[in-house]
C-alpha cells in the first residue's frame, strides 16, 4: 500500500522553502492564525502535576523522566498551564526536537511555549507532526537568537510568522490515520529484529562467559573458586581481587572552582559515552581544569573504562579505551581501571565484566534506589578476578574473536536494517504531513482503528545514551525567558 501512493495531481507554491510546494487546495497559513498562545499560569489553578518536555520523546509527567534535564523549580505557581491536546514548545530546544503534544493537564516552565488550536477542527495529532519535521525544526535557526544552534532561543513574535501547511480537517485525520498504521507495522517490524537481537547477544555472552570462566578446555580439571554464584574454575587459574592487579582511577568533578588558577580546556568522558563493549564518540563534552588535575584524570591506552551508576542491569558496563582522543579525561562517574598488563589483558579483564559473573556481582554489592544503582571504587577493587596466564588469556581473547564473529555480523546486520526502517519512516512521515504524497485513498481502505503515531524506539534514548536528552529540557528559568 505504501509503494502505491502518489503524487496529488495539482501542486501550488508556498514561499516557505522547508517544505515548498503544496497541494492546490491546501492553505498556507501563519503559525499565529493556526494557534493561540495558552498564558495561563498556575498561581490560579494551584495544578500539582509538572509536566516535562523531552528531544524527540515529548510531553510526559515531570515524575518520570529519571535524572535527564535540571530539575523543576520550588515555585511552581509561576508555571504556565497545559491542557490535553495543546503544544509545547521549549523556546531554546525546538531546533533540535524538544517539542510535543501534551495528554495531560499540568503545569510547566515559563520556558516554554503552551501552543492551543485556534479551531477545534484541526487535529492535535496532525498539528504535531508538522512540529516534529526536522527540516521545519531546522528552518527555525534563521530566526533563533543566540549563539549556538542548538540552543537559540526562538521569539514567539517570529515563531508565529512562519508558514505553515493546512490540509482541510478531513484529509489531516486520513493523514494521522494513514501514519498511524503506518508506524505500526514498522515497529512490529523493529521490535521482531531487536528480540532477534537480544537472543543474538545472549548467544554471545553465554559464548564469552564460557570461555572467560572455564577456559577452552573442556576437560581441564576444575576447582572450587569459592565464589557463591560462579561455581567452579580451572584449577591452575588464580583469583585475586582487582584492586591487586589494576590501579583505579576516579574521575574528575564536575563543577569545580578553579578561580585564580590557569585552566586549559580538555574532551572528557560522561556515563554516555561508556556503553557495553565499546565507546560512544558522537558527542564529546570539554571541560577547564588545571593541568594537575588533568594529569591526575587522563586516560591511557588500555585502560577499562567502568561506569559507577545507572540502571542495575548496565552497572559496571564498560569498554577498553583505545585512545581514539588524547588527551581525554574522563568524568567521576567513570572509573578507569588500568590492569598490570604483566598479569591482565584489557580485554580480558573487559570480556569478564560483561558476563553473568560480573553482573551478579555488582547487583549483589551496589546500593540500590528506584531503577538506579551504584557502585564504588572500594566495591571495584573487591571484584574478584579470574586469573588465567596472559598466554592463555590471549588465546581465550583470539578464540572468542573468532567464534563471535558471525552472531557480531548478523547483529550488526539487523542493526542497519532498523536504521534503515527508521530513515525511512521519517522520510514517509515528512513526506505525507506536506503534502508530497497523496493517502487519502489508502487511507479510506484502512480498518475502523490503527494504533496512532508514535516515535519510534524512543524509550531508548533514554536508556542508552544521555546525549540523546541531556539538555534537551529547561524546567529552570533563565533570566531571558523570565522577561
Amino acid at each position: 500500500m505504501i509503494a502505491d501512493l502518489k503524487r496529488y495531481s495539482e501542486y501550488k507554491e508556498s514561499d516557505a522553502p522547508w517544505f515548498g510546494d503544496v497541494p492546490g487546495h491546501w492553505d498556507v497559513k501563519r503559525l499565529g492564525s493556526v494557534f493561540g498562545e495558552r498564558s495561563e499560569t498556575n498561581e490560579k489553578y494551584e495544578v500539582t502535576e509538572v509536566l516535562s518536555v523531552l528531544k524527540d520523546i515529548g510531553v510526559i509527567p515531570y515524575s518520570e523522566k529519571g535524572r535527564i534535564g535540571n530539575k523543576k523549580s520550588e515555585d511552581i505557581g509561576r508555571y504556565k498551564i497545559v491542557r490535553p491536546d495543546d503544544l509545547v514548545v521549549n523556546c531554546m530546544n525546538v531546533i533540535i526536537g524538544s517539542v510535543g503534544r501534551s495528554r495531560y493537564t499540568g503545569c510547566l516552565s515559563p520556558v516554554y511555549y503552551v501552543l492551543k488550536r485556534r479551531k477545534s477542527e484541526n487535529i492535535p495529532r496532525y498539528l504535531e507532526l508538522v512540529f516534529q519535521h526536522k527540516s521545519f525544526q531546522r528552518s527555525l535557526v534563521r530566526i533563533g537568537n543566540g549563539i549556538l544552534a542548538h540552543r537559540m532561543r526562538i521569539p514567539m513574535e517570529k515563531l508565529k510568522a512562519e508558514l505553515f501547511p493546512l490540509p482541510p480537517p478531513d484529509e489531516q485525520a486520513a493523514i494521522v490515520r494513514f501514519l498511524g498504521w503506518a508506524n505500526g507495522r514498522m515497529e512490529r517490524a523493529i521490535r521482531a529484529k531487536r528480540k532477534v537481537i537480544a537472543l543474538l547477544n545472549e548467544q554471545k555472552q553465554a559464548i564469552i562467559h564460557r570461555a572467560v570462566t572455564r577456559g577452552l578446555d573442556p576437560s581441564v580439571t576444575l576447582k572450587p573458586s569459592g565464589i557463591p554464584w560462579l561455581g567452579d574454575i580451572p584449577q591452575h587459574w588464580d583469583v585475586r581481587p582487582l584492586k591487586a592487579v589494576c590501579k583505579i582511577q576516579s574521575g574528575i568533578t564536575l563543577g569545580k572552582d578553579y578561580a585564580g588558577q590557569t585552566t586549559h580546556e580538555y574532551p572528557y568522558l560522561r556515563v554516555a559515552n561508556v556503553q557495553a563493549g565499546h565507546a560512544n564518540l558522537a558527542v564529546v563534552k570539554t571541560i577547564h581544569v588545571t593541568k594537575a588535575e588533568a594529569r591526575r584524570c587522563t586516560l591511557q591506552a588500555g585502560d577499562v573504562l567502568m561506569t559507577e551508576g545507572g540502571d542495575p542491569d548496565k552497572l559496571g558496563r564498560g569498554c577498553v579505551w583505545d585512545a581514539q582522543i588524547t588527551p581525554c579525561l574522563h568524568q567521576n562517574h567513570v572509573f578507569a581501571v588500568r590492569p598490570n598488563q604483566l598479569n591482565l589483558e584489557p580485554h580480558f579483564l573487559s570480556a569478564l565484566m560483561g558476563t553473568r559473573y560480573a553482573r551478579a556481582y555488582f547487583e549483589s554489592t551496589a546500593k540500590q534506589t528506584t531503577n538506579l544503582a551504584s557502585t564504588n571504587k572500594t566495591k571495584i577493587g573487591q571484584f574478584a578476578v579470574l586469573l588465567p596466564k596472559v598466554g592463555e588469556q590471549q588465546k581465550i581473547l583470539s578464540a572468542l574473536k573468532e567464534e563471535t564473529a558471525p552472531v557480531n555480523i548478523a547483529i550488526s546486520r539487523l542493526e542497519r536494517e532498523i536504521e534503515l526502517l527508521r530513515e525511512y519512516r521519517t522520510r514517509l512521515v515528512a513526506d505525507v504531513v506536506t503534502g508530497k504524497l497523496d493517502v487519502r485513498a489508502a487511507a479510506a481502505k484502512l480498518p475502523e482503528t490503527t494504533d496512532d503515531l508514535e516515535a519510534l524506539d524512543d524509550t531508548e534514548s533514554l536508556i542508552e545514551g544521555e546525549e540523546e536528552t541531556e539538555g534537551a529540557d529547561l524546567d529552570t528559568v533563565p533570566e531571558e525567558a523570565e522577561a
